[in-house]
Order: structure tokens, then C-alpha cells, then sequence
């Protein structure tokens, strides 16, 4: 049988400024393919040398000017790299490859929406809830089947499940889990049949996060975190993931992202 395919996907929230923690990550955890977020960073500025001398010379990247920003950098080789736009602008949310055994990877960057969740007066909120929309049915829309071998990977800020929040009860008011956004969420998930590995691993009873915020000094006594980061794969790869992780101690790093790494391994 052939060795699986390590992916590991983390908002890095910066990755010039995080650079040595992507490095110390790397080799620790050895992924194929490392999916970042918010990488905030043009594409001309793109620490790609760093990567390269780290083993990782394949790379697709999008970053605009601004906050945003994703890139896939893989040991592997790619087929083809594409990215698609969402709600009719260039803020690079979206990239994606196929590896040469034939895994194709989507990388998501969803908008975080704001603190006010009220598409009227908030239009980032607005702007969320639009990409959301977009993502229901966005892969039959591109010709994708479910019988394609495909992952979903990124930070889609929105924590679906009870129990991807330290308190649903307090959290059904707040931007991340409002009803709107998890049903929204749910809806694209169910569009396309795709299997929630963390959920594959972890049962829904069971209380997960990947997101801590930076307000909470405290954040690992309180333990009020969000489980905002994603991994999905396509009915065509059911049964195919041999192992799964987040790296919780990663937000104890210096100066850490609020995000830790996910990681999982298939067999394609």
C-alpha cells in the first residue's frame, strides 16, 4: 500500500511574522502539504525561500494587499494550481491544487464577519454570510463530483456543533456560531456529501477547539475556544483517513497565532 498523504492546514495569522513557528512546526510534523491562511503577506513578498530550503518547492500562493492571503506549499508536485473568486472580488480566499497522486486540495479562507452579526449593519457580516452562500453547491457548479478524491482545508470561521464551542448557549449570539452562519455552513457541507474528519475522530459529544482568542490571557485555564478550522473530504475518500490532529499546544507557542495547526493523513 502507499505511504498516506500528510496535510496540515493552520491560519497563521501572518506568515512573515510567524516564519520560525511554521519552520519549528514543520519539522516536528513533517506534512507533505502545509495549507496556510491569513498568510497577509503580497505574493511578491512570499517568504518562498525560506519554504524552499525547508523542502517544501512546490508552492501556489495568492496573497492581495491587505489581511488576507492563502498559499498550499507541498514536497509533492503539483498537476495544476487554481484559485476561484468569491462575491465578485480579488481577496484571495481561495486556492487550490492537485497533486500528482491525484488528491485535489481546496484551502478556504472564509471572512471572519466582524462582531456585529447583522448582515444590515455590518457588511462584513454581510460579506460572510455572501461567501457562505456562494459556497453552497460551488463545487458541482465547477464540474466536481463526488466521486472525485477531493479535500476542503482552511479557517471557515464558523464553529457548526455545540460542542465547537466552549458554551453554545452563550456563544448562539455571537459571530462564529450564530444560527444563520451554521446553517449556512451546514448547507455546504450537505450540497456535496462532504465527511467533517475532526468529527470522524472526535465525537460530537465531545468538546473541541482550534481557536483561542488573544483577548484571553488566561486562554488555557478558561479553555473558551471555537473550533473554526476545517477539514472535509469527498465520499470518494471515505474510509481513507489513517490519522488526524490539532495541535492545541501550538497557541502556547511565543507569540502564537490564535490558531493551531490541523493535521490528517490519506491514502489516495
Amino acid at each position: 500500500m502507499n505511504e498516506p498523504v500528510k496535510v496540515a492546514s493552520w491560519n497563521v495569522n501572518s506568515v512573515r511574522l510567524r516564519i520560525d513557528l511554521a519552520g519549528k512546526f514543520l519539522a516536528a510534523y513533517a506534512p507533505d502539504v502545509f495549507c496556510l491562511q491569513e498568510t497577509k503577506v503580497t505574493d511578491e513578498l512570499f517568504p518562498r525561500e525560506q519554504f524552499r530550503s525547508l523542502g517544501y518547492v512546490h508552492q501556489a500562493i495568492s496573497g492581495p494587499k491587505g489581511y488576507h492571503g492563502v498559499a498550499i506549499l507541498s514536497r509533492l508536485p503539483f498537476r495544476t494550481t487554481d484559485a476561484m473568486k468569491f462575491c465578485s472580488n480579488g481577496d484571495s480566499r481561495h486556492i487550490s491544487v492537485v497533486l500528482e497522486q491525484g488528491l485535489e486540495i481546496h484551502n478556504f479562507y472564509v471572512p471572519a464577519g466582524g462582531d456585529l452579526p447583522d448582515p444590515d449593519n455590518n457588511p462584513k457580516f454581510a460579506h460572510k454570510l455572501a461567501f457562505l452562500r456562494e459556497l453552497d453547491g460551488c463545487f458541482p457548479r465547477i464540474g466536481k463530483t463526488k466521486e472525485h478524491p477531493i479535500m476542503l482545508v482552511g479557517d471557515l470561521n464558523v464553529a457548526p456543533q455545540e460542542n465547537d464551542v466552549w458554551s453554545h448557549k452563550q456563544m448562539l449570539g455571537i459571530v462564529s456560531h450564530t444560527p444563520v452562519e451554521t446553517e449556512l455552513l451546514g448547507c455546504a457541507r450537505e450540497s456535496f456529501e462532504w465527511i467533517d474528519v475532526t468529527r470522524s475522530f472526535v465525537p460530537l459529544g465531545e468538546k473541541i477547539y482550534s481557536w483561542w482568542s488573544y483577548r484571553a490571557l488566561e486562554w488555557e485555564a478558561s479553555d473558551r475556544g471555537r473550533r473554526l478550522d476545517h477539514v472535509w473530504v469527498s465520499r470518494a475518500l471515505r474510509g481513507c483517513v489513517s490519522g488526524h490532529g490539532i495541535l492545541k499546544e501550538a497557541r502556547g507557542w511565543r507569540r502564537p497565532s490564535d490558531h493551531v495547526p490541523v493535521m490528517v493523513s490519506v491514502f489516495v
